[in-house]
């Protein structure tokens, strides 16, 4: 599958990404949804069978947990500290929401693939955040371990 001029721009080290997934505990994802044919619904388990202490964020009063977690229903409702807020939201709604990861003191911002706003990732970096855009932590969490096998026959 050829590179696109978005995977690109936001290519991150892979020991950079490593090093955030190694050392975040707590991650709250904005825009987790109960629905089980959800990206966000598959995300979030993976993540949380992986062992991260996933906060599932849901303005939905109606949605009151996911897989038996809690479900809060903004960041600033969150009653502990979070490292990582993930984003499964539209990209027009990161900045706000940076703003927000910045007020609560998490240490990373994480957009989800299609999720990027450079204007949001500057505001991160410069209040000490680490920032990964349009990338998936479920994707790049087993990436070592995926070995193609380009030459097999189809």
């Amino acid at each position: 599958m050829p590179a696109t001029a978005l995977d690109e721009l936001y290519d991150y080290d892979q020991t950079y990404l490593a090093d955030i997934l190694n050392s975040v505990k707590t991650i709250a994802m904005v825009g987790a949804s109960a629905d089980k044919t959800k990206f966000s619904y598959g995300v979030l388990r993976v993540l949380h069978e992986t062992g991260y202490d996933m906060i599932p964020v849901n303005p939905n009063p109606k949605v009151t947990e996911i897989r038996g977690i809690k479900v809060y229903n903004s960041l600033e409702d969150i009653d502990r500290p979070v490292d990582m807020v993930e984003v499964f939201r539209p990209k027009e709604e990161l900045y706000g929401i940076t703003e927000k990861a910045i007020a609560i003191g998490a240490k990373v911002l994480w957009g989800q693939i299609g999720v990027y706003d450079d204007d949001a990732a500057k505001l991160a970096e410069e209040a000490g955040l680490k920032v990964v855009m349009n990338r998936c932590p479920k994707i790049e969490l087993f990436r070592p371990f995926w070995k193609p096998r380009l030459d097999l026959a189809i």
